[in-house]
């Protein structure tokens, strides 16, 4: 299929956390509870782990000290507590309200912790008091949005980001996504060919230019370039995906035939295949051809190979068969 939802996101510093619940009496013997016991205490505090540990002791020692509360939140994002790294990102926001990493952080953990509105309504309380905020504050504003489908919200935001740096490939296509999925689909391109004119191997704005060049029915540009960064199978098969997305299955069938002719084995086109097939409720026929016949792929290849390196000697035999390129 082809890649899909793609914003670029800034490192996040989330964390995970677990409790764990108390424990009624028990016949076990009072020296191994104990121990017991002792083991959940480091495990909660972190005792057990050198750097945690490490991590509390400088935060205690400077609690001004930003930089390390946003380690301490990162180590425990790190090992899988989120909530833990939210109640600490709590703290270091109260503590530091005019430090924009720490109000990302607590942006962040409210993020992972699938609390969107709440992160939304800081953020946005957060940029309206300091709108000399960076780029990349404005674009968390704006994902945040685009996550909750607010795209019309959202679209400020990506842009104010873009203008406050607009050198930024990312940024670009950002932007171009909040666009597409409001279907302004002319837009959305212009942003994802400034992405790629900003950095070309980005294959997330490729990928999202060719969807804003089959959402403005230009089916052949969509193609052609999804194809300069990979192969002319795949190229049919993704715009095969965005007319299954459309719910035109002919028209995906009619691509995923082409697909199939360049490569009757490419994995994508065969998947995509058998899902138009339950969606519709036809066979799934894979257009397969006699072994005697070449893909069109094969027929290129012998061309070229006819063209720059000369006739085969048909003395020695045919040469031996491969998969097609993938």
């Amino acid at each position: 299929m082809i890649l899909r939802l793609s914003i670029a996101l800034l490192p996040l510093f989330l964390t995970a956390c677990t409790h764990n619940p108390a424990v009624g009496p028990s016949s076990v013997p009072a020296i191994f509870s104990q121990q017991v016991r002792n083991a959940h205490n480091a495990i909660d505090a972190g005792d057990g782990d050198y750097l945690l540990r490490a991590l509390r002791e400088r935060v205690a020692a400077g609690p001004e000290n930003a930089a390390v509360r946003l380690e301490l939140i990162q180590a425990y994002r790190d090992r899988g507590y989120p909530d833990i790294a939210l109640e600490m990102a709590r703290l270091a926001a109260a503590r530091f309200p005019q430090n924009e990493a720490v109000q990302l952080a607590l942006v962040h953990s409210l993020r992972d912790l699938n609390q969107q509105n709440e992160a939304i309504l800081l953020l946005d309380a957060y940029l309206k008091t300091h709108p000399q905020a960076s780029a990349g504050a404005f674009s968390w504003l704006g994902i945040l949005y685009d996550e909750s489908a607010q795209w019309p919200l959202g679209e400020p935001q990506h842009r104010k980001a873009v203008e406050l740096s607009p050198a930024t490939s990312y940024l670009h296509n950002n932007l171009g996504y909040n666009l597409l999925m409001q279907k302004k689909n002319a837009e959305a391109a212009g942003e994802f060919r400034e992405a790629l004119r900003l950095d070309p191997a980005s294959q997330m704005a490729r990928n999202n230019l060719g969807m804003a060049l089959a959402g403005q029915n230009d089916t052949a540009a969509a193609v052609a370039n999804w194809q300069s960064a990979s192969d002319p199978a795949t190229a049919h098969n993704n715009l095969a995906a965005v007319f299954i997305e459309k719910g035109n299955y002919p028209a995906a069938r009619k691509e995923l035939e082409i697909a199939l002719g360049y490569n009757r084995l490419h994995p994508a086109a065969l998947k995509n295949l058998e899902l138009v097939s339950r969606l519709d409720g036809s066979a799934a026929t894979i257009p397969l051809q006699d072994k005697d016949i070449p893909t069109r792929w094969e027929r290129w290849r012998a061309g070229f190979i006819r063209l720059f390196v000369g006739p085969l000697d048909d003395s020695r035999g045919d040469p031996p068969k491969t998969a097609s390129p993938q």
